[in-house]
C-alpha cells in the first residue's frame, strides 16, 4: 500500500490534540474503568456513564481527524484509507465470512454455557459486560463507535501522520499506530493488551493489504459486537433456560 499525505500547517497544528488525546487515552480509559469496577454494583448508571465519556470521547477525536483532512487539501481520502478495497472480492469474502461466522458462534455459546462454561467468566472486561437491556444497548453503540472511531484515528490519520511528518515507511507508521492502539487499552491488564495486539495487527495488515478501511472497521465493530454485546447476552439466555434436574 503506498500513501503519500501532504498536511497543511494548519491540519499540523489540530494533530497536536489529536496526538495528546492517544497518549492519554489510555490512562484516561483504566481511570474510568476502574472507577466505574468501584461503583457498578452500588451505581446502576456506573457502566451507562463510563461508556457515555467514552463514547463522546472517541467521536471527538475521530472529528478532530476528519478536521485535519478538510484543512489539508494535499491529503487525499485514499491517503486515510476512505475508498474501496483493491480488490472487492477481498471484502465481500471478509464480510461474508463474518456474516457466517455469527450464528455459528452463538450456537458455540449457547453449548458452552449449558455445559457449566461461561465465555466470558475469565474476560479481561468482564466488568464492562451488559446486565441489562439498556446498558446491551450502549455496549452495541460503544462496539460501533470504537470499530469506526478507532480504525478511522489509529489505523487512518496516525499512519498517514508516520508517514509525512516522521518520513517513516507504511510498515514502521503502522507499527507504531499499532504500539499506540495497544497502550490505549491498557485498562485490559497485560493478558487484555497481548489479544489487543494480535488482533490490531489482523486489522492493520487488512487494511494494509486492501487499501481500504471497510474490512478492518466491519471486523473491528463484528468483534465487539460479538465480545462486548452477544457473548453477555446468549450467556444469559443460556442461563434463563437452563433447568437443572433436580438431585443432579
Amino acid at each position: 500500500m503506498q500513501i503519500s499525505p501532504d498536511f497543511s500547517p494548519l491540519g499540523l497544528g489540530l494533530a497536536v490534540p489529536l496526538i495528546g488525546y492517544v497518549l492519554a487515552e489510555g490512562v484516561w480509559g483504566k481511570r474510568s474503568y476502574d472507577r466505574m469496577r468501584r461503583r457498578r454494583d452500588q451505581d446502576p448508571n456506573a457502566l451507562i456513564g463510563m461508556f457515555r465519556q467514552w463514547i463522546s470521547g472517541s467521536w471527538w477525536a475521530a472529528a478532530l481527524a476528519v478536521l485535519m483532512l478538510l484543512v489539508s487539501p494535499g491529503v487525499h481520502l485514499s491517503d486515510i484509507g476512505v475508498r474501496a478495497p483493491q480488490e472487492p472480492s477481498f471484502a465481500i469474502g471478509a464480510v461474508g465470512a463474518m456474516v457466517v461466522a455469527m450464528p455459528l458462534l452463538a450456537w458455540l455459546v449457547h453449548r458452552s454455557v449449558r455445559a457449566g462454561r461461561s465465555p466470558s467468566k475469565n474476560s479481561q472486561i468482564q466488568e464492562m459486560l451488559p446486565r441489562t437491556s439498556i446498558e446491551r444497548w450502549y455496549a452495541l453503540a460503544m462496539a460501533v463507535t470504537a470499530g469506526v472511531s478507532e480504525e478511522l484515528v489509529y489505523r487512518g490519520f496516525l499512519i498517514a501522520l508516520g508517514v509525512d511528518v516522521l518520513g517513516l515507511s507504511v510498515t514502521m507508521a503502522a507499527a507504531l499506530a499499532l504500539a499506540l492502539f495497544t497502550v490505549g487499552h491498557v485498562y485490559q491488564g497485560w493478558a487484555g493488551m497481548i489479544l489487543v495486539a494480535a488482533v490490531g495487527c489482523s486489522l492493520t495488515y487488512l487494511y494494509l493489504s486492501s487499501g481500504s478501511l471497510l474490512v478492518p472497521v466491519c471486523l473491528h465493530i463484528f468483534i465487539d459486537v460479538l465480545s462486548m454485546v452477544v457473548v453477555p447476552w446468549i450467556t444469559v439466555k443460556a442461563r434463563e433456560t437452563d433447568v437443572v434436574p433436580a438431585g443432579s
